[in-house]
């Protein structure tokens, strides 16, 4: 194994670090395998799992490790499946909902009673709502007045 070197501080006893190839496990170091199958992924405090996702695995520990496209993926169908499971509204559902009401993110989060970010990352796709948000939005998108009630509320 190649040794590397750091600079320490004064007095500091020289230690060697080694260096592993990039597809290596960090566990036992073994070379990873290129697989696909069934992983899990927490979803609004639900362990999700997720079919048919690349990933890289240890053929000797069976450690998991993601690229950072593969754990993109991993968190997008996992979202999918949680979406489906709780017929929730998609990103673009919600998007099309605020802008049908002529609002701003911050002003239907301001209406919701959500953080500030929070309205942008379920358009963005990067959070999933709950359902008790999901049964909110489709109520402003569905009942005429809803709007107007929340409005009412808010001030």
């Amino acid at each position: 194994m190649k040794k590397t070197s750091r600079k320490r501080p004064a007095g500091a006893r020289e230690t060697a670090v080694p260096c592993l190839p990039a597809d290596a496990c960090p566990g036992c170091g073994a070379m990873m395998r290129e697989r696909r199958g069934l992983l899990h992924l927490p979803v609004n405090g639900e362990d999700v799992a997720a079919p048919d996702v690349p990933h890289l695995r240890c053929p000797r520990c069976h450690e998991v490790v993601l690229r950072m496209d593969q754990a993109r993926d991993l968190r997008q169908r996992a979202f999918e499946t949680y979406r489906r499971k709780y017929r929730l509204l998609a990103a673009d559902e919600i998007r099309a909902i605020r802008e049908r009401h002529g609002l701003t993110q911050a002003q239907l989060a301001r209406l919701l009673r959500l953080g500030a970010n929070t309205l942008s990352r379920w358009e963005a796709g990067r959070i999933v709502q709950t359902a008790a948000m999901d049964v909110l939005l489709r109520l402003v998108r569905d009942v005429p007045g809803s709007l107007d009630y929340l409005r009412r509320g808010a001030g």
